[in-house]
């Protein structure tokens, strides 16, 4: 049975900021306050409950400084949930404790929910266009803040990736492929700043492959050859998310010309986070931070 409290809270020592100055942008009204959930016994990764987030109107960032010599490298982190919830720990804070500790700084983003994804239009049968999506409108403004941070964080403003899982994973496509202009008006210097990911991560990514009659990429996705180098990882017995939205993806980055590492393994399923197992799918973290080397973001 799952329980709920108030409204989630980092761990001792970081804070929660605010991304927007005021009333966020395309602000949509919510069944209700925010609250956390967990899902108790319902739903176990490794052997432990994970803790959801939702009915986010206020989205926020933390950030979590590096424990380890600062390299430099920034990460954002999109928790999956389906544009519905937000798999905070699982697919958020965990990331950041994995990453803390290999010298990068971590900036957990909790971005808007339920609602707030790529919409279906039941008239054309497809995707409306990405400019209905409130969770990339604050992506978009959380890369600008952590570019004008850079100094104050000690961030190598030419080394902040995005990482994402499940509708996090589709998240960094579309912030991948949608960084040349604003999709809300300019607030402040933050804005100005570019909002293009230099890296990204997607893990087990969903709304890349939208047609089961067809193997294409969704038409929102627009990869070029200025798409940020891209890391894969999924699983073939993926019963959520189809293996086609890494493969789809995968074919439209290397057809750009763009820098891509795929990882797909037999088993492993869905959301499965960073949690260790005996399934090899959950070695990724290390073939990730070597891919960063080999990609000049991290020394050797």
């Amino acid at each position: 049975m799952r329980t709920q409290g108030a409204v989630w809270q980092p761990s001792a020592g970081h804070t929660q900021v605010a991304i927007w100055p005021g009333k966020a942008p395309e602000a949509h009204s919510v069944a209700g306050p925010e609250f956390a959930k967990s899902s108790g016994r319902e739903f176990l990764v490794a052997g432990r409950s994970v803790i959801g987030v939702d009915n986010v109107s206020q989205p926020t960032m933390t950030v979590y400084s590096p424990s380890a010599k600062n390299t430099g490298v920034a990460i954002v982190v999109f928790p999956g949930g389906g544009y519905q919830t937000l798999a905070i720990d699982l697919e958020g804070s965990e990331v950041c404790d994995w990453l803390t500790p290999r010298g990068i700084t971590c900036v957990l983003l909790k971005y808007r929910v339920p609602h707030t994804g790529p919409l279906w239009d039941q008239e054309c049968g497809c995707f409306t266009d990405t400019k209905s999506s409130m969770a990339l409108v604050d992506a978009q403004r959380t890369m600008g803040l952590v570019r004008s941070h850079a100094a104050e964080w000690h961030i190598d403003p030419h080394k902040i990736g995005v990482l994402g899982f499940s509708a996090g994973g589709h998240l960094v496509a579309a912030i991948s492929t949608h960084f040349e202009k604003r999709l809300y008006p300019v607030l402040d210097a933050a804005d100005k700043e570019s909002c293009r990911p230099d890296f990204g991560v997607a893990l087990y990514p969903g709304h890349l492959w939208i047609d089961k009659n067809k193997f294409e990429l969704n038409p929102q996705i627009r990869v070029t050859s200025r798409t940020p180098p891209t890391f894969l990882v999924q699983a073939e017995n993926d019963p959520v998310d189809s293996v086609n939205n890494s493969l789809v993806y995968y074919r439209a980055l290397k057809t750009a010309g763009v820098p891509a590492e795929m990882h797909l393994y037999a088993d492993g399923k869905h959301a499965f986070g960073l949690r260790r197992t005996s399934l090899p799918i959950t070695d990724w973290p290390e073939l990730m931070h070597r891919w960063l080397v080999t990609i000049g973001m991290l020394p050797e």
